[in-house]
């Protein structure tokens, strides 16, 4: 049966531009590089995969899978990312459990950023 999430992974069109963005703007370090077409990134308890090697799969923002990175202090990294030309799709808001905004990656992949709170 099942024993856990082996990967999450996001098609890429330009894995090159995708690497800068997940690495530079998000400080993510990559744990595996598989003949530059397949990049890991080992997160405490669960692997994010970017890759070229999904045939047929484009990036998308409205479709498909999600994933969401927690985060310390998501006001100040979109504040960030906005100042270096991320686009923001959801700009940061509250729930009862937490505070996330959602991003665009390079590719057009969206993604949660996600800081829980504390009760």
């Amino acid at each position: 049966m099942i024993k856990s999430i082996a990967f999450t992974m996001y098609p890429a069109q330009d894995l090159a531009r995708a690497r800068d963005f997940y690495e530079r703007l998000l400080g993510l370090r990559p744990s595996r590089d598989f003949g530059g077409a397949w990049i890991e990134y080992d997160l405490g308890g669960g692997t994010f995969a970017m890759s070229t090697m999904a045939e047929g799969v484009t990036p998308s923002a409205d479709a498909g899978g999600s994933i969401a990175f927690e985060v310390a202090d998501v006001d100040g990294l979109v504040a960030r990312l906005r100042d270096q030309g991320v686009r923001i799709k959801v700009a940061p808001f509250t729930t009862p459990v937490c505070r996330m905004a959602v991003i665009l990656d390079s590719e057009g992949n969206a993604l949660t950023l996600h800081q829980a709170t504390t009760n």
